[in-house]
């Protein structure tokens, strides 16, 4: 995706398509004042005073086709240079532009012209209007001024423009791909999940379609997980403060908490992590080197305070599950135990279809005496251990320094979602700290008390983000095995077809399949238009010939082409779906 932000011819030409834009809309609302009209990564946008003009879609053609006679006209775009008292003067009946002024120190002030329009700015702009002939308005909102809720209510209008025409149809087209597979949009779609603002910001409740999804995965991962050992356990979600000063958190992270609570003579927070939790579990009982490694593993739900700005669907919340572990190891056992846990991250990646992704090495910064856990011996044996067993494995990797957490290095799984920048899914991180934090030990063999070593790890990272992720990569095309409805029954005519497709219905339930009937008094393009908006992965259409023949036709989600097939075959492709996990994504259709 391109950020015009970054690229600067492409900058230039968007920030000089703002004063277009804003010299259409001096012509159609003469009365219309400006604040600030800057590049963005996604193109250019202007906040506008309409006085009581409310923008609506049809007002983007409106002024579309006005800064298409503007960029017609081919003006020159002409910089000049004016001093304060120059700029306070000629734009003196506008406030929004005065304030500007007014905080700007003494000394030059630059303008530019376009024909009848001027503009305080520092610039660069092409040469010409006719240069930003290819342009298209995105969408409106409303914009506080100078982002204060106590201020007026501007309007913001957003845009972007590109060279040529063939460009910018395909900046289009990309953008029309991330509006469909922008999980928000799925989520509400397919009655996934909801927020309200009553409830709180950043705190999604997930409906049944969703909590279905949110189970299957949760059983997913805890199944590959017993088969390794893990030990599933079941924690509170918050803690007392004396809990995470012991960890360190408190120092390292507490403006990422929500604030602490005064509880009789005891002061909790929301946990944002679980490993103080689980530190405390392994302390629970006494050890000895033969038990390790002990695998603690839970679903756990956790709360970190989030800007409303950062905020996105399920994607980015303030509260979460993460699919959380810690592994309790002699220090022989971190390679091994290591390589385990990335041989485990790669299977889960295979079977669910994953494969644009990368490792990251997150080592500290030696120079930050603050951040990091002050043991340079400690680090450099971490760091060391990770590195070997990623060269051992074979896999390539980039050194990231600085990134560490504040007790260890950590490997970092980034993933290229279909949309957005690249996030980190999974991670695995290496901990000398935490267990001398909590005094923790295990008897080795020689009858001495020692300090395990932990390995924190996530596979999904949290299941809200992975979720996030796997209806943006699938376009909410859901494989059979995660989706809430598995197949659709639609008689062609109830008055004839009714009989058998229920027949059809009930042998798929019996066979353990998840199975809708639509059998509504409604006609079929209405019944075919509805099953393609909720994406179930297979859609039967019964008429006639099923019925004569005793067969069924059936369409996968997302295509149009009808396959006939016997029920018996029909149930061995849905099993044979099951057992491969096949996924069915929209990214070539």
């Amino acid at each position: 995706m391109i950020n015009f932000k970054e690229n600067e011819e492409l900058s230039k030409l968007n920030h000089s398509c703002a004063h277009l834009m804003a010299q259409a809309i001096k012509h159609l609302y003469p009365e219309a004042k400006f604040w600030v009209g800057p590049v963005v990564e996604e193109g250019f946008y202007y906040d506008i005073d309409l006085g009581d003009k409310k923008i609506v879609e049809e007002d983007l053609d409106a002024i579309e086709k006005e800064m298409k006679k503007c960029a017609k006209d081919s003006k020159n775009i002409i910089r000049k240079e004016i001093s304060k008292e120059e700029a306070l003067e000629m734009f003196g009946e506008d406030p929004y532009k005065v304030d500007l002024i007014e905080r700007m120190e003494d000394g030059t002030i630059t303008c530019y012209s376009q024909g009848d329009f001027t503009d305080l700015c520092r610039g660069p702009h092409v040469e010409n209007t006719k240069l930003c002939k290819n342009f298209k308005l995105t969408k409106f909102s409303g914009a506080y001024w100078k982002g204060d809720s106590n201020n007026k209510m501007l309007q913001r209008i957003y845009g972007v423009c590109l060279p040529t025409p063939e460009e910018l149809e395909a900046h289009l087209a990309e953008l029309e791909e991330m509006k469909q597979r922008d999980h928000r949009k799925i989520g509400k779609d397919l009655d996934i999940f909801m927020v309200s603002d009553l409830v709180g910001k950043g705190m999604p409740m997930y409906l049944p379609n969703g909590y279905f999804i949110w189970e299957q995965l949760e059983n997913y991962i805890k199944g590959k997980e017993k088969a390794l050992g893990y030990l599933h356990v079941l924690t509170p979600p918050l803690g007392n403060v004396e809990l995470y000063k012991t960890s360190g958190h408190w120092d390292h992270y507490k403006d990422n908490m929500f604030p602490k609570m005064d509880v009789e003579d005891e002061e909790f927070v929301l946990r944002p992590m679980n490993c103080p939790h689980h530190m405390m579990i392994y302390s629970n009982s006494i050890h000895s080197y033969r038990d390790l490694p002990i695998r603690i593993a839970e679903i756990a739900r956790d709360c970190r305070f989030e800007t409303s700005g950062s905020l996105k669907g399920i994607e980015r919340v303030r509260t979460f599950c993460q699919n959380d572990s810690h592994i309790f190891v002699t220090p022989e056992q971190i390679e091994q135990e290591f390589s385990s846990v990335v041989n485990l991250i790669l299977d889960t990646y295979k079977e669910l279809g994953i494969e644009n992704f990368r490792f990251e090495l997150s080592l500290r910064d030696p120079e930050d005496k603050v951040k990091y856990y002050p043991d340079d011996e400690m680090w450099n044996n971490a760091e060391s251990t990770l590195r070997n067993v990623l060269n051992d494995l074979g896999y390539d990797y980039v050194e990231k320094i600085g990134e560490a957490a504040f007790y260890g290095p950590k490997l970092d799984v980034q993933v290229k979602p279909a949309i957005g920048p690249e996030y980190t899914l999974s991670t695995c991180q290496l901990d000398f700290c935490l267990p001398m934090r909590f005094e923790l030990n295990y008897i080795d063999s020689n009858g001495e008390k020692k300090t395990p070593v932990v390995l924190h790890r996530a596979v999904f990272g949290t299941i809200d983000r992975f979720m996030a992720f796997y209806l943006e990569e699938t376009k909410g095309y859901l494989p059979l095995w995660l989706a809430p409805k598995q197949v659709e029954v639609i008689p062609v005519n109830i008055q004839y077809h009714e009989e058998y497709a229920a027949s059809v219905y009930e042998a798929l339930k019996n066979a353990g399949f998840r199975v809708e009937f639509d059998n509504r008094n409604e006609k079929l393009g209405y019944k075919l238009r509805e099953s393609v908006i909720k994406k179930i992965p297979y859609m039967l259409i019964l008429g006639q010939n099923e019925v004569d023949n005793k067969t069924i036709s059936y369409r996968r989600a997302g295509s149009e082409e009808t396959t006939t097939v016997s029920l018996e075959e029909f149930i061995e492709l849905l099993n044979s779906d099951l057992v491969n996990k096949t996924r069915y994504d929209k990214k070539s259709k």
